[in-house]
């Protein structure tokens, strides 16, 4: 199945073209304040981060490490987001998080909203932190709706375009190796720092399936400007390439 994120904001009347630069996001939504503030916004996708409490009671919570508490559960933050029409963007950086949250997930479905789970699942260009094991992460994940989108990444380290080159044709077709069976849409999150010296080979991958997208971030410390995509948002199909920045 095809991603449908874009046809279900403009079917909203909050997109009016297949663009996906157009979609735009709150992020680290991972707090009551940080959700009040994105539900009464004017963004159309809301990312928060999965982990689970550090202490007791052991559930899933809206927090980004190195914090292990939260004053939102993920049960309660999926309960605030229910009357919404927003799209939800959830992280795991731990496979823990992982099951427990796919069983609080279906209330969510019922407005069709797009919903994406994201998950670094393979080392990438000069990553240090562990990835997430790829087939007990995907394992974890296949009961969701097939119109849910994986939003499968590469972890990277270092300052793009100084220390590294970028994605190698080995680890792109090793996530495109990782995907080839999967029944869900996938977004493939790329640093955008890393898009020039890795055009070829990302071309070629969104050329494997037309489940396949990108979705370009940026890092803290990464010296980018968004002017720096124009030369390359004309070579790809407006429809596929989120900018998540």
């Amino acid at each position: 199945m095809s991603d449908h994120t874009l046809q279900y904001f403009i079917r909203l009347r909050h997109l009016q073209r297949r663009d996906a630069a157009d979609v735009t996001w709150s992020h680290a939504v991972n707090s009551w304040s940080r959700l009040t503030e994105a539900l009464t916004g004017p963004t159309h996708m809301m990312e928060a981060d999965v982990i689970i409490r550090g202490g007791e009671p052991k559930e899933p919570i809206m927090a980004h490490p190195p914090d292990t508490d939260s004053d939102i559960t993920l049960k309660e933050w999926l309960e605030a987001v229910g009357g919404s029409d927003k799209g939800i963007k959830l992280d795991f950086k731990s496979l823990e998080a992982v099951s427990p949250s796919v069983l609080l997930l279906e209330e969510v479905y019922r407005s069709n909203r797009p919903v994406w789970i994201n998950a670094d699942i393979l080392s990438g260009p000069g990553g240090v932190a562990t990835p997430l094991e790829p087939l007990a992460f995907l394992s974890s994940v296949s009961t969701l709706p097939s119109h849910t989108v994986l939003s499968l990444g590469w972890t990277t380290g270092g300052t793009p375009g100084t220390d590294n080159a970028g994605y190698s044709w080995d680890m792109v077709r090793t996530m495109e190796e990782t995907c080839r069976a999967l029944k869900h849409p996938v977004t493939f999150p790329v640093r955008a720092a890393l898009l020039a010296p890795s055009f070829s080979q990302l071309s070629w991958l969104l050329q494997q399936s037309d489940r396949y997208t990108l979705t370009v971030w940026t890092g803290k410390e990464d010296k980018f400007s968004p002017q720096d995509l124009l030369a390359y948002k004309a070579d790809f199909d407006s429809s596929r390439i989120y900018y998540d920045l």
